[in-house]
């Protein structure tokens, strides 16, 4: 008679299959928990020996292993339970068991928490990490080779980890796989996908003699009877694809790429929901495959999936992402979409229960609003839009805020009449509320739509803006901690004092303090070249006007530089950027332009400086835009004559 077990724990494997089909019964997390570790005390009862019946204790471990994958299936809940509840270390302990029963049990839960983004991160630069990967993967057991892929997949993110994997032979050996189980072709296609991504020599040594047909057999994988195996045949394909322009160019691979997928978005299950991701990371920024997809229909395709209405949130986020990425390029593209009357489904999904979903279809409204002769049509700038955008801006999760913010930037550059739009359903109050966050992505695409919204807008609205933002709020934007933040502020600056007299005094009242606090940020050392650049456009654009506005930026312009013994003119003339260079000579143009009462004493202080000589040396500028404001900027100068002389 084997020994009786704890009385706190089942005497009979009976007993604890009882337990595990209750635990697909929804509990409270708690209560979960509990279960688990119920369960993996059993487990490590029967471990231990606890009385000399290997055959019971074995049939323990099995179903208390199986327990533990029934609780992380699918679930991330389920997951941060088992992981809390310590079971990982137990269960990879059970790979080294002798019985192979045992070893598959664990293997097989093992690969279910790796399916979570919950599941442990493996560290492949240790030695012996990596001796014991390579060892699942050279395991007889399918599902623990199977594991091991599994766990590249979760785990190589950086180059680093690729060239470790890469240099200890792992790619000759999931290339191998391929001819293996299907279960073993999926997990090695996914883990050859992880491993190239983005990094070339990787994706080089995979299409290398060494690995013989690898490519050709991963080709005809996309023509695989299973659904599943097609997709991570055309996800690895695209992964390889996109690491060089070199690789994958054959029209004929493009165009069975995009079938492939075409056919695999009418998949009623997972494949069916993942497919549009994997058709997104396709056509990304790449033109030439939005125009194949556009030419095979994809578009209409995935418009049917969305009027269909009913499906998983998954497959909805991804149909919009799919959808955002098609019409980032293409006009074609956008007007497919907007022939389709889409929008109405796009303003349904901007309310949407799923925080993913309602930040694609802000991704989505994005790119399909850089339309120029859309948005001048007024098709995005009306109440059924701008309503649910303004609303996002107070979402709980951040991504959809940003999401949010990125349609907003696109969709607020208008003509002057509908702006107002925007502005009257409460939108320039939050946006300024969102300068003030702690998150920096929130704060410069907060400002960046201001931004964009400022663009040719009339006093009127300037004046709106200002009553909310203040000459306060403004200063510390430009003296913000990032870079990016001070760039979008100063040339909300810039677009707020573009026009009128009436602009400019408006934004720098009487005090001069947001002029001062340019000049500042111009004159630090550490300023980034494309904060320069919009700070001298927003002076330039100040120059542009009354006498006091030119003198003041000439003072500014004429101080020296923190780091340099040169003015800032000076040094800003010399840049090694042209852009930089354009929009100095741009507030020198301002400045001299001929008419002004006091451009004659202006024109004095630049030959003082030495601006003139300086001016002389770029008409023959390699950049045609700053020879052409060279000579323009030096033709003004010489109406007044040759200081020299």
């Amino acid at each position: 008679m084997p020994t009786s077990a704890n009385s706190n724990h089942p005497s009979r494997p009976e007993d604890l299959i009882g337990r595990l089909n209750s635990a697909h019964t929804p509990i409270l997390e708690a209560r979960r928990c509990s279960s688990v570790v119920s369960i993996l005390s059993s487990a490590a009862a029967a471990q231990d020996g606890g009385g000399g019946n290997r055959e019971f204790h074995e049939s323990v471990l099995i179903q208390s292993a199986a327990a533990i994958g029934s609780f992380a299936c699918g679930l991330d809940e389920g997951v941060k339970a088992v992981l809390d509840a310590g079971a990982f270390p137990l269960l990879m302990s059970l790979i080294s068991h002798l019985n192979e029963k045992v070893v598959d049990a664990g293997a097989r839960s093992l690969k279910l928490i790796y399916q979570s983004k919950l599941a442990p991160k493996y560290d492949f630069l240790q030695e012996k990490n990596m001796e014991f990967l390579l060892s699942l993967l050279n395991s007889k057991n399918e599902n623990v080779t199977s594991l091991g892929a599994s766990i590249i997949t979760h785990s190589c993110q950086t180059a680093a980890e690729q060239q470790a994997l890469s240099g200890a032979g792992v790619i000759k050996r999931l290339v191998c796989l391929l001819g293996g189980s299907i279960n073993q072709k999926d997990a090695s296609l996914e883990s050859l996908a992880a491993m190239v991504k983005e990094n070339a020599e990787v994706a080089s040594k995979f299409m290398g003699p060494e690995n013989g047909r690898a490519l050709g057999v991963v080709i005809e994988l996309m023509k695989d009877k299973y659904p599943r195996t097609r997709l991570l045949a055309s996800m690895c394909l695209i992964s390889i694809r996109n690491t060089s322009t070199s690789y994958l160019q054959d029209l004929g691979i493009k165009n069975a790429l995009v079938l492939v997928l075409l056919e695999l978005l009418d998949d009623p299950g997972q494949v069916g929901d993942e497919a549009p991701f994997v058709l997104s990371g396709l056509v990304t920024e790449k033109e030439d495959m939005q125009k194949i997809a556009f030419d095979a229909n994809v578009i209409n395709k995935l418009w049917e999936h969305l009027t269909e209405g009913s499906f998983q949130t998954k497959r909805l986020q991804g149909i919009f992402l799919a959808l955002s990425d098609l019409c980032s390029k293409l006009e074609c593209c956008r007007d497919r979409l907007l022939d389709l009357q889409v929008l109405h489904i796009v303003t349904e999904a901007l309310a949407h229960d799923s925080a993913e979903v309602r930040a694609a279809a802000c991704i989505f409204l994005k790119n399909v609003s850089r339309s120029v002769k859309n948005l001048s049509a007024g098709q995005f700038m009306n109440e059924a839009i701008a309503v649910p955008l303004v609303q996002l801006l107070c979402d709980s999760s951040t991504f959809v805020q940003v999401a949010a913010l990125g349609a907003i930037s696109n969709v607020v550059v208008n003509f002057m009449a509908r702006k107002s739009v925007f502005m009257e359903c409460g939108g320039v109050k939050q946006l300024v509320q969102l300068t003030k966050s702690m998150e920096s992505a929130i704060r410069v695409n907060a400002v960046w739509a201001l931004k964009n919204l400022a663009f040719h807008l009339s006093n009127r609205c300037k004046e709106e803006i200002l009553l909310e933002l203040t000459s306060t709020t403004l200063v510390s934007l430009i003296n913000d901690p990032e870079a990016s933040v001070q760039e979008q502020a100063l040339g909300l600056i810039r677009n707020l004092v573009d026009g009128t007299l009436n602009s400019i005094d408006c934004v720098f009242g009487e005090d001069g303090e947001l002029l001062h606090a340019i000049g500042r940020q111009l004159r630090r050392s550490t300023s980034k070249v494309e904060v320069q650049i919009q700070g001298m456009y927003a002076l330039s654009n100040v120059a542009s006007e009354n006498e006091l506005h030119k003198e003041a930026v000439m003072n500014q312009l004429l101080l020296q530089a923190s780091d340099d013994k040169e003015t800032l003119l000076v040094k800003f003339l010399q840049s090694s950027d042209s852009r930089l260079r354009t929009a100095t000579l741009w507030a020198i143009i301002n400045l001299t332009y001929p008419g002004s009462p006091n451009t004659c004493r202006l024109v004095n202080k630049l030959w003082d400086a030495s601006i003139v000589s300086q001016l002389k040396n770029m008409v023959n500028d390699p950049c045609l835009d700053v020879k052409l404001r060279a000579r323009t900027a030096i033709g003004q100068l010489m109406i007044y004559g040759d200081a020299s002389t």
